[in-house]
């Protein structure tokens, strides 16, 4: 039957962009490895920018607009989304930018703990949640996931008890949604944590980069919002979901009960951001919306292939469906491959993943694959891995 001709087929930003041209690209996606080479590992999008940050951008760049960040644009237009995707009423005044969201989570432990304070993390976990929380002088502590990949609250108990022995200042960091299995965490959970860490009397700082990229069966909860959740420090930006890792901003943001500890670090010599990232983020908050959930139908298309493609040419390997963001998590330890998965695909598949233990525990005979690419590309390269358990 004919589609009626009010209802458009809903574009795929996914499918935008050939092999060809994005193998043009300068990014650290697509010169890593050679061109032979497949590269589903950093978290960058083989899309082209939405429409709305492509002009805020070429408007700025056209009319010489390249100078220092001013005004709360940005502030303004995340309370704006805040509102309209998640129903949560945050206001502009209980935000501050950063440069990126590693320096304003760093930055914010850093003034909450001590040197030799305990962080507590939940591996497998983003990488940077370890070397930058080590650079800073802090010892991580680990609350792994449990074999379900969510929280584990008898864990994170024991840790949250062990961090704060003898009175000592210590935080969590949480990766809500969780990175790199794409848990998204539920309200119930996100309360249990937050009496917890009252218990124990642990901060609580979220990383919540990955926040509009949660699917439509699941919903993104923000830790603030919980109850409990007021003395906790949030730490946003659209980089992820738009992606514009090329012009970072993020912005902190503090709970009502900790308004004065916010009001200090907005007061301290920290990064901000620039201006060209305010500009494009902005944007993206405001008027990405519609290209936001356009690619959110695509990532879903890819996140159910990918399980198809597994079940066809890796039979044995682990996957999840993920509730949130375009990074998926593979347990490749039933296919017996020696060494190291993602070293074994990009010797014998050409196929570049990230490597599971650099998540931590829980990361031996894992990879990390991004669906944030053509269809096509994930089914040559899966059909690759498969080929390669095959014949080496």
């Amino acid at each position: 039957m004919a589609i009626p001709a009010h209802a458009p087929q809903r574009a795929n930003p996914l499918t935008e962009l050939t092999l060809a041209s994005l193998r043009t690209r300068t990014s650290a996606k697509w010169r890593r490895y050679s061109a032979d080479v497949l590269p589903l590992w950093v978290a960058e999008m083989d899309v082209p920018p939405a429409p709305a940050v492509r002009e805020a951008l070429e408007r700025a760049v056209v009319g010489g607009d390249l100078g220092y960040p001013a005004g709360t644009a940005y502030t303004e237009a995340l309370a704006e989304f805040a509102a309209q995707r998640w129903d949560w009423t945050v206001s502009p005044g209980h935000m501050t930018t950063v440069a990126d969201v590693i320096t304003g989570y760093v930055d914010v432990i850093s003034m909450l703990t001590e040197p030799g304070s305990d962080v507590v993390v939940n591996p497998p976990v983003y990488p940077p949640f370890f070397s930058y929380l080590k650079a800073a002088g802090r010892n991580v502590v680990d609350a792994p996931l449990g074999d379900d990949l969510r929280l584990d609250l008898a864990t994170l108990e024991d840790a949250f008890r062990r961090a704060t022995e003898g009175g000592r200042p210590a935080a969590y960091l949480l990766c809500s949604p969780h990175n790199p299995t794409g848990t998204a965490h539920t309200r119930a959970e996100l309360e249990q944590v937050a009496a917890l860490a009252a218990r124990y009397g642990v901060r609580v700082v979220v990383d919540e980069i990955h926040a509009p990229l949660v699917y439509a069966e699941h919903e993104f909860v923000p830790y603030l919002s919980v109850d409990g959740g007021e003395n906790a420090f949030s730490l946003m930006a659209a980089s992820k979901a738009w992606n514009l890792a090329g012009v970072p901003a993020a912005v902190v943001i503090g709970g009502s009960g900790v308004q004065r500890e916010l009001a200090s670090y907005a007061a301290s010599p920290h990064h901000g951001p620039t201006h060209l990232g305010t500009v494009a983020q902005t944007a993206a908050y405001r008027h990405g919306g519609e290209w936001l959930d356009d690619l959110m139908g695509g990532l879903d298309a890819n996140r159910r292939l990918l399980g198809t493609l597994i079940d066809e040419h890796l039979a044995g390997a682990n996957y999840r469906l993920p509730e949130a963001t375009y990074l998926t998590w593979i347990d490749c330890a039933p296919l017996e491959l020696e060494g190291d998965p993602a070293a074994h695909f990009l010797e014998h598949a050409k196929v570049a993943l990230n490597s599971g233990p650099t998540f931590g525990a829980g990361g031996d005979g894992h990879v990390r694959l991004n669906i944030a690419t053509h269809p096509d590309i994930i089914t040559e390269a899966v059909r690759r891995m498969g080929a390669s358990t095959h014949h080496g």
